[in-house]
């Protein structure tokens, strides 16, 4: 009989001890999996979504909630912001602004939202055309390849969308929107936007159906082609679209937010930019890496706490181990001493104990891994469900080979006690006391 077969009859002898001991190894192994799986997911999630914006510009109020509800699409807005206050960002040939992005948000279809902007956005999240081809007038959107999956909407289309970001929420039926285009999956959130232009946001609210009017109609000729002329890609693969000075015609109207890109980020004038329009304007900058930084600082603590949990449970199933070793050790002296006078040397007795705590910790993480992956995948669903953000339990990440190699240690060091003991057995006085 070869040494793993007679350390694996050695552990199925007391399944009872056997039981106890993975349980709770299964579950510290599983829990700091689960963490680590969580946290590199949504590390890639918005570090993702950050999209090389520097700056959002919106009204006064939580600058969290204000990157959350404009970059991420998971929280309400902090309110909106007069075209006119926005101005300056907007126009073409600003001395620090590379590209600034207008977005109106407001309504949604079955909890997608709706997102009012420029052709510039698809461009930020590296978008690009499935089939299709991006929204050109009013009531047009181009929608993401989530939005597209889970809806079943495809070109030609249409649809009336829900007042807010809750879908059985009052339905403005008065205006279709119509599907032109639809994006190929980018992994980050366009895949869950519906896009259309600024004026059909305030299309479809009462009150701005006069003003919207205007905008489609009154700039003809070479207003109009100055509007909508570049919406097609030029020469260099770019799509272009200058609704940005379209907006300049509507002071009175109101938007969400800008997205801003700075053309130098280490020009001292960009460092103070966000700064300067808080405290000179009646609008809120923020800046999204210093403000996902604290939020992933306010989630480490929870995450630090759980994960402080874990190694106490992994701890407390390695005392377990050696305890249900070094109990077996003492139950089978007699056993162990018999395999020394039939030739076993010392080695071969402190590899057999030794080998069963490396079992031990083998089975205990696998059976944690699956608890794992399975946890992950279950709440996937609910956070699916809720923010329309896609996780998965079905992936492995680098880090679990390292929750492996820690657990092996573990074993290893809680066989090390008993094993040295056994290797130690002396053969005379063990057979003289049976």
């Amino acid at each position: 009989m070869n040494i793993l077969t007679l350390a694996w009859r050695n552990i199925i002898s007391n399944p009872l001890n056997l039981l106890m001991s993975i349980i709770l190894f299964g579950l510290g192994v599983g829990l700091i999996s689960f963490l680590l799986l969580f946290n590199t997911q949504l590390k890639d999630k918005f570090d993702k979504n950050l999209a090389e914006i520097d700056l959002v510009v919106g009204a006064k109020g939580s600058p969290l909630q204000m990157i959350l509800c404009n970059m991420y699409h998971i929280d309400n807005p902090t309110g909106n912001i007069p075209i006119k206050n926005a101005a300056p960002l907007l126009k073409d040939l600003h001395p620090l602004i590379k590209k600034a992005i207008p977005l109106s948000l407001g309504d949604n279809y079955k909890s997608y939202r709706i997102v009012g902007s420029n052709h510039d956005i698809v461009e930020l999240y590296g978008g690009k055309l499935k089939e299709g081809q991006l929204w050109k007038k009013d009531l047009e959107v181009t929608i993401g390849k989530s939005v597209a999956d889970e809806t079943g909407l495809k070109i030609g289309d249409t649809f009336s969308s829900a007042h807010g970001f809750v879908e059985d929420d009052h339905v403005h039926d008065e205006h279709s929107f119509s599907v032109t285009g639809i994006l190929e999956g980018t992994g980050t959130v366009m895949d869950q936007l519906i896009l259309t232009n600024t004026a059909s946001v305030w299309k479809v609210h009462e009150g701005h159906g006069d003003e919207i009017e205007t905008h489609d109609h009154a700039h003809e000729g070479e207003e109009h082609d100055h509007a909508h002329g570049d919406d097609h890609p030029h020469d260099d693969g770019h799509i272009h679209d200058n609704s940005n000075q379209d907006l300049l015609h509507h002071m009175d109207q109101e938007i969400t937010s800008v997205l801003i890109q700075y053309k130098n980020r280490t020009n001292f004038q960009a460092l103070n930019f966000g700064r300067n329009i808080n405290e000179n304007t009646e609008m809120q900058a923020a800046s999204p890496a210093i403000e996902i930084n604290r939020l992933y600082n306010m989630i480490g603590v929870g995450t630090d706490a759980l994960r402080g949990l874990a190694i106490l449970i992994a701890i407390v199933s390695a005392l377990s181990i050696f305890i249900s070793l070094f109990k077996s050790m003492r139950e089978r002296k007699y056993e162990l001493a018999l395999m020394r006078v039939m030739g076993a040397g010392r080695s071969k007795v402190f590899s057999l104990i030794i080998l069963e705590g490396l079992i031990l910790a083998v089975i205990g993480f696998l059976i944690g891994t699956i608890l794992c992956h399975i946890g992950m995948e279950t709440i996937a669903r609910y956070l699916k469900a809720d923010f329309r953000y896609s996780f998965t339990g079905w992936r492995w990440i680098q880090e679990e080979w390292w929750v492996l190699g820690v657990s092996l240690v573990l074993g290893f060091v809680a066989a090390l006690i008993p094993a040295i003991q056994a290797a130690r057995t002396d053969i005379n006085k063990t057979l003289s006391e049976k």
